[in-house]
């Protein structure tokens, strides 16, 4: 015998009942809409609200009793998501200002290992910086140079075609390609 229902569902306005139902047919809807729509078309039918959960879908009746509290509150609205909270933010307005000077800083061969700056060589250099930030991820970088309205492609340092710095066992050299006028037709 189920136990008692702390807050019962109440009566549904015809055109609450329709859009339900609408919802609860319906192939082009969110499966999660769907299947609270099921959930209290059951228990405004009677069913207890583990059954109404089966009958949506889902395994035990505690989240349908949710559901009806919040329905009771809420009317249709309790079918959508409710917003959920964010991470909150590491990097502010002075962090983000320190990224984009760096993104503008020429890169130094010697000193970041790189003659054009890539997510990752900014992030590494960006955390070995005395000043930088040592936990800074390439999505951050990304989302930062978004937000300052830069576009990665657009806005990369090039370096000079046909001439490259290998590293060898005697140390740097620069080699450059003698056929580089040829390869550019």
């Amino acid at each position: 015998m189920p136990r008692p229902q702390k807050h019962p569902l109440r009566p549904l306005t015809a055109p609450e009942r329709t859009t339900l139902e609408q919802v609860a047919r319906s192939g082009g809807e969110r499966a999660d809409r769907v299947g609270r729509a099921k959930a209290l078309l059951a228990v405004a039918d009677g069913a207890p609200f583990t059954v109404a959960a089966r009958t949506a879908g889902r395994r035990a009746g505690d989240g349908v009793a949710k559901l009806v509290a919040r329905f009771n509150v809420a009317g249709l609205a309790a079918l959508t998501d409710r917003p959920r909270g964010h991470p909150s933010l590491r990097y502010g307005s002075d962090q983000a200002a320190r990224i984009l000077r760096e993104v503008r800083r020429a890169p130094e061969r010697e000193r970041d290992g790189t003659a054009t700056w890539s997510l990752t060589t900014l992030q590494r250099a960006l955390r070995q910086a005395p000043d930088g930030l040592p936990q800074v991820s390439t999505f951050t970088l990304r989302r930062i140079l978004h937000d300052a309205g830069l576009s990665w492609q657009e806005n990369r340092t090039w370096c000079e075609t046909g001439t490259v710095l290998r590293k060898r066992k005697a140390g740097i050299v620069e080699v450059v390609d003698p056929a580089t006028a040829a390869k550019r037709g």
